[in-house]
């Protein structure tokens, strides 16, 4: 049994120990590059086509080349096929810049010209983390971060990439070490305004009731595909779905707040700030829906 897959673009499966970056990689160097993470599970990428869709939108955003879907799909075939359907996985579909100097590209008059990069592609399939089953059935404990910034600017600064899935994850990992130190497993960022913004690694979901409520895009939150999954599957069993902006105060009053993401799923926060969240009746039903709804979410061809 591997303990890891490594395919690149032209579908070719690599001996993981073997190097694949070149040193002057961009990716490497400047965490220029965009990537997705997706859950195997019994033989298959969970939603692959809603990651797809959500790659090429964070290409889009960082002015790279739409990626060949096809290709990917390929490639990830294969990685799966690999990695076997006896265990879950953590497949991630990563693309960088390439290597330092291959962009000939050059900014004038606001467009970009010359021919594309060379890009560097590859999918990598890996073991789920210990952590994440513990997750889904425990629960977390979480604290509350400040981001340092506005919801605003993800209308009135685009260059600075919020709501893309890029490399740059170093002030994520960096939040998630400083909740570490403070006996937390895992953080809810907010703006200025003290509005909620996302984890790390996740979106945030809060229930009131029959209610699941989740901050919208333009507050500058990646849009999360296993809540999306969520509430595709939520408004079929008669709960009301909405995206609101939120303050850190909805958290404390909510009757249940949950971090959904694409390999944890479903995690209840059982504690935040220190203070202690109950679990509501409909725990087990949120975290069925959940799985309902990426199980159905295998079927569509798209979801944007």
């Amino acid at each position: 049994m591997v303990d890891r897959v490594l395919v690149t673009l032209d579908g070719t499966v690599r001996n993981p120990d073997e190097p694949l970056l070149y040193a002057d990689d961009i990716g490497a160097l400047r965490g220029d590059g965009v990537f997705e993470t997706v859950l195997v599970r019994d033989g298959k990428a969970s939603a692959l086509e809603l990651h797809l869709a959500r790659l090429r939108r964070s290409a889009q955003a960082l002015d790279l080349p739409d990626p060949d879907v096809a290709q990917w799909r390929t490639a990830v075939e294969a990685a799966v096929k690999e990695w076997g359907s006896d265990r879950e996985g953590v497949l991630r579909m990563i693309v960088t810049r390439g290597r330092d100097g291959a962009d000939s590209r050059r900014v004038g008059s606001g467009e970009l010209s010359g021919p594309a990069p060379d890009l560097t592609g590859y999918v990598l399939v890996s073991a789920v983390a210990e952590r994440v089953s513990k997750a889904r059935a425990e629960g977390i404990s979480v604290i509350t971060l400040t981001r340092g910034i506005s919801t605003e600017l993800a209308t009135t600064a685009p260059w600075l990439l919020l709501g893309a899935k890029t490399l740059s994850y170093a002030t994520n990992m960096a939040a998630l070490r400083f909740a570490a130190r403070q006996d937390a497993d895992d953080v809810i960022f907010t703006s200025t305004e003290h509005r909620v913004l996302e984890g790390p690694r996740s979106t945030v979901v809060i229930q009131r009731d029959k209610q699941l409520l989740t901050p919208p895009a333009r507050d500058g939150v990646l849009p999360g595909i296993t809540q999306r999954a969520l509430f595709a599957e939520a408004g079929k069993a008669g709960w009301d779905c909405s995206y609101k902006s939120l303050f850190t105060a909805d958290l404390v009053t909510a009757d249940s707040v949950w971090l959904l993401s694409s390999i944890t799923l479903a995690a209840r926060v059982t504690t935040l700030d220190g203070l202690r969240m109950s679990a509501p009746d409909c725990a087990e039903e949120i975290a069925d829906l959940v799985n309902r709804g990426i199980e159905r979410a295998w079927n569509i061809a798209d979801w944007s």
